[in-house]
């Protein structure tokens, strides 16, 4: 008797076709949902490396004209390295 209780629904052939189309695109397909997640999710994660590593292509632009450039090259060198000619004094301030 409790068996007829949830046969009844099934009845309707449309409503029949209908629960297993949903079951086979959502769980049996190829392309199921949790696959389109995880591709989504992926997609998001290349998205956020693409935009780190042209950040790190603009950084490697501008070194690279410093150091085409002489006048340039030995003012990064002295200001960001430190480096000093003989017989000089450097003094770092930092701000706080």
């Amino acid at each position: 008797m409790q068996i007829k209780k949830y046969i009844r629904p099934f009845r309707n052939k449309y409503l029949l076709v209908g629960t297993l189309f949903v079951v086979y695109v959502v769980f049996l397909d190829d392309v199921d949902v949790f696959m389109l997640y995880s591709k989504h999710r992926k997609l998001q994660q290349l998205e956020a490396e693409k935009e780190e590593m042209q950040s790190k292509l603009e950084e490697v632009a501008d070194m690279q004209s410093i150091l085409n450039d002489h006048d340039a090259l030995e003012r990064f060198a002295r200001e960001e390295r430190l480096f000093r000619k003989p017989n000089e004094d450097i003094y770092v301030i930092s701000e706080e």
